[in-house]
């Protein structure tokens, strides 16, 4: 990659088949989507999984380590096409949860023609009030402050379905360490970017790809009405929501997702 930017990345699968590259959300890494990498690739796709600019433990951060102090999603998602470019990769399937699920709207909007089909996991396409706004600027402030893991701990219950917490303790410690390990200054810079974010809804329409919308039931963060209307507005997208699951369904209730990506990806023709 040039610039200055290395994204650490996993790259795993066959090199001549489709590629499927996953965006993380905030406060997360790569290791989010580690049961769509074992599924996709059981069934002979490449997946591209990055950390994002200033995300990823301290062994494996992405550079640059000490993150702008405001990294606006444009940034994120022409980071994703270096990578791709860097990659040899020309057209790609691709998908985003949440913070992920934003940066992939902007990278379709900015390069349409990278793209071959689309998945928006736990995301919300439209502008933040000026009081989430605010809460953004905010939290960043605080977490550049005092750190992550205080922070962590009061989202962790926000996360993740009740369901999930009282089942799934693997789960519970995956998202509880990703978030505890995040740096907070790349965390940061992306909540000051993430707060002066465009409107993707009025895009939406414009979406000429096939487009998988999925999101967990009990998602507090972006609820399946968010969902719902991504799917009205972006033509001929399918919708899929995964009972028992909050804002993690990939990691809440993996089977579940990624039969629906499975399905998703075969009946739009991104076949390995």
């Amino acid at each position: 990659m040039t610039e200055g930017t290395t994204l650490a990345h996993d790259d795993a699968g066959p090199k001549d088949a489709t590629t499927v590259l996953l965006v993380h959300g905030h406060p997360f890494d790569r290791s989010m989507w580690r049961p769509q990498v074992e599924h996709l690739t059981g069934h002979g796709y490449r997946v591209v999984v990055p950390d994002l600019r200033g995300y990823g433990t301290q062994s494996t951060q992405s550079t640059p380590k000490t993150a702008e102090a405001k990294t606006g999603l444009d940034v994120f998602a022409n980071d994703l096409i270096k990578l791709a470019d860097h990659l040899a990769v020309e057209t790609f399937v691709l998908g985003g949860l949440s913070m992920g699920g934003q940066i992939v709207m902007q990278a379709v909007a900015d390069h349409p023609g990278r793209v071959s089909a689309l998945l928006l996991a736990d995301t919300f396409a439209g502008l933040d009030t000026p009081e989430v706004k605010q809460g953004r600027v905010d939290t960043a402030a605080r977490i550049t402050r005092e750190g992550m893991e205080r922070y962590a701990d009061e989202l962790l219950p926000k996360m993740i379905s009740p369901q999930t917490r009282a089942t799934r303790p693997d789960v519970e410690e995956h998202v509880r360490r990703m978030m505890r390990n995040a740096p907070a200054e790349g965390a940061a810079a992306a909540l000051r970017g993430r707060a002066e974010r465009p409107d993707y809804t009025p895009g939406l329409r414009n979406i000429a790809v096939p487009t998988l919308v999925v999101v967990g039931r009990e998602d507090e963060f972006t609820p399946v009405g968010d969902a719902e209307r991504i799917h009205r507005e972006v033509p001929g997208s399918a919708l899929v929501v995964i009972d028992g699951a909050g804002h993690l369904p990939n990691l809440e209730r993996e089977t579940e997702f990624n039969e629906a990506l499975s399905t998703f990806l075969t009946t739009s023709g991104a076949k390995p």
